[in-house]
């Protein structure tokens, strides 16, 4: 398997927007509480890339694709705080792995690569949330995240309402 992690810019990105849909779709329907419920149309998943790739810029919101063998198999945002009182801190969101890529490490690899960009970025506080009961649970757990509690009910899923959970991590030294 020949990973790679990289940033696109808004250029390049469009130039894979039909490949960021697909992954999109795949990942909603096979379970993805991201935002969206299944079955993912194909024009809502390409006007949520189009938004994205409109808002991709050092100050606003950065894209990290993992590629394998060439294919994009992941993604991951880092979405800066827009107020003045919190330029040193950004969300991580869109945590995207297809599911024939999924338990090899494109999670691990695409969050350290955020982390990474957020220290570039001088973020020295990032949040995040994910689907109580997730295995990205433990994906986040295991890097360092602080579980910092559940919301209960947040997110439709399957049906039913489901709670969310709320982590962060301090990136010692990336602040301002």
């Amino acid at each position: 398997m020949n990973l790679e992690i990289r940033f696109l810019e808004a250029t390049e990105a469009a130039s894979h927007l039909d490949a960021l849909v697909e992954l999109l779709r795949d990942s909603v329907d096979n379970g993805a509480s991201v935002g969206f419920l299944p079955p993912l149309e194909t024009a809502e998943a390409r006007a949520y890339w189009e938004g994205v790739i409109a808002d991709l810029g050092p100050t606003s919101r950065s894209l990290a694709v993992a590629t394998v063998d060439g294919r994009i198999a992941g993604t991951a945002q880092l979405v800066s705080a827009g107020k003045a009182n919190a330029r040193h801190r950004a969300e991580v969101s869109k945590v995207l792995v297809h599911s024939a890529f999924r338990r090899r490490g494109l999670g691990a690899a695409l969050m350290r690569a955020i982390e990474e960009r957020a220290r570039e970025l001088r973020k020295s506080t990032l949040v995040l949330d994910t689907l109580e009961g997730e295995p990205s649970e433990q994906l986040y757990l295991s890097l360092g995240w602080i579980r910092v509690g559940v919301i209960p009910q947040y997110a439709e899923h399957n049906g039913a309402l489901e709670g969310t959970v709320v982590y962060y991590k301090l990136l010692g030294g990336a602040g301002r």
